[in-house]
């Protein structure tokens, strides 16, 4: 499923307007996307959470080169399955 069709499921199971659909579902884009850059972690319960890890500056290789690279430091969003959704997929 895509963006273009969760509005769709939206739009018909709420009975609201495309445009209404599109709205709520870039609210919820973009709050998760806010608290996510705010190092916040996300959690639906029985769905999903989501969360962010950093990660230390290391010395890495360019495997062309074979030369020593220092990668700064980061942070990658990360997902995690809840229960609910691991059983109901296992089906």
């Amino acid at each position: 499923m895509n963006k273009l069709e969760l509005i769709s499921a939206l739009k018909n199971e709420a009975d609201i307007s495309k445009a209404e659909a599109a709205k709520v579902v870039q609210i919820f884009f973009d709050s998760m996307a806010d608290s996510m850059a705010e190092a916040d972690r996300i959690e639906i319960r029985g769905l999903c959470s989501f969360f962010v890890k950093n990660y230390k500056s290391y010395t890495g290789r360019n495997p062309k080169t074979g030369e020593k690279v220092t990668i700064r430091p980061k942070k990658l969003p990360f997902f995690k399955s809840g229960k609910e959704l691991k059983e109901r997929v296992d089906r």
